[in-house]
């Protein structure tokens, strides 16, 4: 399926360990999380000149949609360009990569030469920049622990220390001053899958008794971002 379901929970300390416990032995750790269980993702997100994602997220819009670019571990071998699209409660993501020197332009605010071979989906960013003043808005950084289940294309996310900043033009550094977006002991459990969910993995994650979201992390990070204000 393009379109996958997509839930997810406000859990805390307590909530989001005993999460860990129960499915650590059910499921396995994503590959990608290598030897430490858990990596750092960082995401700049865009926005229109009228804050258009932001409030469509606010009012529950549907369909919408958001660009972002994003690295892991603050390595900038991999760097994607990514479009996250919501509909009818369901989600996908199309991805593209970028060159460094491409997404150091893009972290500028400034558009990219015109060129028809590049994948449609970085075009589709051109445009819209030009046509709807898109640009960069604010980063969102978080540490993540990721299982996979074969059965329904199932992934669990466990999200902790989620956190904005405004310093978009240091979005490939290091490190960065940023704003923890969440109350002191509060995480995000998201759960992604196809056609089902096995029942198995509901069961033991007790989903029934946990507080479910709808508010997206880039959200927050506008909300509560270090000017505390839309730009």
């Amino acid at each position: 399926m393009d379109y996958r379901h997509e839930l997810k929970y406000i859990v805390t300390e307590k909530e989001m360990a005993l999460a860990k416990g129960r499915i650590h032995g059910l499921v396995s750790l994503d590959v990608h999380a290598e030897e430490a269980g858990i990596y750092r993702i960082r995401s700049l997100y865009f926005d229109d000149w009228w804050n258009n994602c932001y409030l469509e997220n606010e009012t529950g819009t549907d369909p919408r949609e958001k660009f972002r670019i994003r690295i892991y571990n603050g390595s900038k071998e991999q760097i994607h360009l990514e479009l996250k699209q919501k509909e009818h409660g369901m989600t996908r993501k199309l991805s593209c990569r970028l060159t460094e020197e491409q997404c150091r332009t893009l972290m500028t605010g400034r558009m990219l030469p015109v060129n028809g071979n590049d994948p449609p989906l970085l075009q589709k960013l051109n445009l819209l920049m030009r046509t709807r003043f898109l640009r960069p808005r604010v980063i969102v950084e978080y540490d993540r622990i990721p299982f996979a289940e074969r059965l329904g294309n199932t992934r669990i996310t466990l999200d902790r220390n989620i956190a904005s900043s405004d310093a978009l033009l240091r979005f490939l550094d290091p490190e960065l001053p940023r704003r923890p977006i969440m109350a002191a002991g509060q995480h995000i459990l998201e759960v992604k899958y196809d056609e089902f969910l096995p029942d198995y993995i509901y069961q033991n994650l007790q989903l029934n008794t946990l507080r479910q979201t709808a508010f997206s992390k880039y959200y927050l990070c506008r909300r509560y971002s270090l000017k505390g204000n839309l730009k």
